[in-house]
């Protein structure tokens, strides 16, 4: 797929090398970020602007560190991921679950219950975004307001296809249209916040809204 197309999906375009099992490849904790410093720290700044005190917030596809900024208060943070371990060491985190969203994508989670969902650096691995971000909207309530965030950074064997073969523009329509066709999402917009093009690691991101 050209960044001017946009052909329909096949199943080709979510195929990833290394098919796996999820929870083995992850079964290692990696207590690392998965971006640079600059970059973690303009993710947290574009949380600071868009996260309230009060929110109860879903931290997606998580990992040792959710980059919420310090100055936020919310009302309950819950993480999920692959890896208890990873998940344990996250001190931004009041609780979390462990699931593979590539096998059972429907979350445990009750209908209209969170203000914020965040998925950071991790959007690439999902081989069923479809059924994820319908989950998204059902757990949001209306307001709710969704940022994923992506690097150039990845697990080349565990992205999937289309991910592997579409540049940074690419890869922002690509969440762009698993937002417009979940049908739930306004406002869908596509950002660059790199905090020094060239010198540190780019960020994007594209954020929504629950109609």
């Amino acid at each position: 797929m050209t960044d001017s197309e946009n052909p329909p999906l096949s199943d080709a375009d979510f195929a990833r090398v290394d098919e796996m099992p999820d929870e083995l490849f992850y079964s290692t904790p990696r207590l690392v970020t998965h971006i640079d410093e600059s970059a973690c720290a303009a993710l947290s700044a574009h949380y600071a602007k868009t996260l309230r005190t009060g929110d109860r917030i879903l931290d997606l596809m998580s990992s040792y560190v959710s980059h919420l900024p310090k100055s936020l208060a919310p009302k309950r943070v819950i993480g999920h991921g692959m890896n208890a371990t990873e998940l344990e060491a996250n001190r931004q985190l009041d609780e979390y679950f462990l699931q593979n969203l590539n096998k059972t994508p429907v979350l445990p989670l009750e209908d209209a219950s969170f203000n914020a969902c965040l998925i950071a650096v991790s959007v690439q691995y999902l081989v069923n975004p479809a059924a994820v971000f319908n989950e998204i909207g059902r757990i949001l309530r209306p307001g709710g307001r969704v940022t994923v965030s992506f690097s150039n950074r990845m697990f080349p064997t565990k992205a999937v296809a289309i991910w592997r073969t579409t540049s940074d523009t690419g890869h922002g329509r690509l969440v762009a249209d698993y937002f417009n066709n979940a049908q739930c999402f306004e406002d869908v917009t596509i950002a660059d916040i790199s905090p020094s093009p060239g010198r540190t690691d780019p960020l994007f991101i594209v954020t929504a809204h629950k109609g």
